[in-house]
């Protein structure tokens, strides 16, 4: 593999941790410890005898700022090493432009004060704004990686015959993370004390909004592995290609994880260190569709997978 390709998982895999550590961030409500100020944090570059809360959200600052530094390099070196035109490039290109909104969001969240206990409409559009964007970043930056390991085009007879499967899952997968970022906010606000109560929060026509939002959440998750996996059946059935077999049964057994810990999330209340858990294997997961969508809709000539017929005694 390019020692480009190497640096491109490496900065895909820095992004996914700096995500974890901002869920952190949200789920410890730490998000205004260096208060209504950035790019400064409380009106320092470094603060002086930090608070926890303080330590936590500069922790974030600093590894998001040295994560638009990484995906700026990795653009300046993918430009450079690929010729005029190689989706790679334009992949890079808009890994940089997406970590840039990413940044902006994160400010406009400090600035508008929408963090710690902030229970508004807006930080809920801005949360479940967040995630599209983020799932956006990974996008960009898993396809930069894979281009800068393979030239193999987007061919036209697999995007018809693949492409509507995968346009569907993609956009099931970022509504099931925007619901989950909306649940997740309610689990930091209003944490329930036991399932049940839960439940009758959640049904409550009295209850805040982030709470009565909470139960959609895992409808549109079910809803979302039986799409997710459509899609990768679609390729089992249809190829014999090993590595985008390999993907759709990557893909199928991480929605089927995914599922699990949102079940297991649940019952135990969405503990912090579950939350991330389970936003990690949300990563993992899209990270994975977006490299089966890529492989599959490469494929040259899909040869569809035959079961051979039993023979017939004489």
């Amino acid at each position: 593999m390019a020692q480009v390709a190497r640096f491109a998982w490496l900065v895909l895999g820095w992004n996914v941790a700096v995500i974890l550590w901002g869920a952190f961030v949200r789920a410890t409500g730490s998000g205004a410890g260096c208060g209504a100020h950035w790019p400064l944090c409380n009106g320092e570059v470094v603060p002086r005898a930090p608070a926890l809360e303080t330590m936590i959200e500069f922790t974030h600052r600093a590894t998001s700022g040295i994560a638009l530094l990484l995906v700026v390099a990795l653009a300046l070196w993918v430009f450079r090493d690929r010729p005029r035109g190689h989706p790679a490039r334009r992949a890079a290109g808009a890994a940089v432009f997406f970590i840039l909104t990413e940044a902006a969001v994160g400010a406009a969240l400090v600035l508008f004060r929408l963090v710690a206990e902030n229970e508004s409409v807006a930080r809920a559009l801005f949360m479940a704004g967040h995630l599209a964007n983020t799932f956006v970043l990974l996008a960009c930056l898993t396809l930069t990686a894979h281009w800068c390991a393979t030239d193999a085009p987007v061919r036209r007879a697999a995007v018809s015959r693949f492409g509507w499967a995968f346009a569907i899952g993609a956009i099931a997968l970022v509504g099931v993370g925007k619901s989950g970022a909306v649940a997740a906010l309610g689990d930091t606000l209003y944490p329930a004390q036991s399932i049940l109560g839960g439940l009758a929060q959640d049904v409550s026509p009295t209850a805040h909004f982030l709470v009565q939002l909470r139960i959609a959440h895992p409808i549109l998750a079910l809803a979302g592995v039986l799409l997710v996996a459509y899609a990768a059946s679609r390729v089992l059935l249809a190829t014999t290609d090993a590595r985008a077999r390999r993907a759709a049964w990557t893909v199928s057994a991480l929605a089927l994880l995914q599922l699990a810990a949102g079940l297991l999330n649940l019952a135990l209340l969405a503990p912090v260190w579950m939350q991330i858990v389970h936003l990690l294997l949300a990563d993992l997961l899209w990270i994975a569709f977006v490299l089966l969508a890529v492989r599959a809709l490469s494929l040259l000539q899909p040869a569809p997978v035959r079961e051979e017929a039993p023979a017939v005694a004489a």
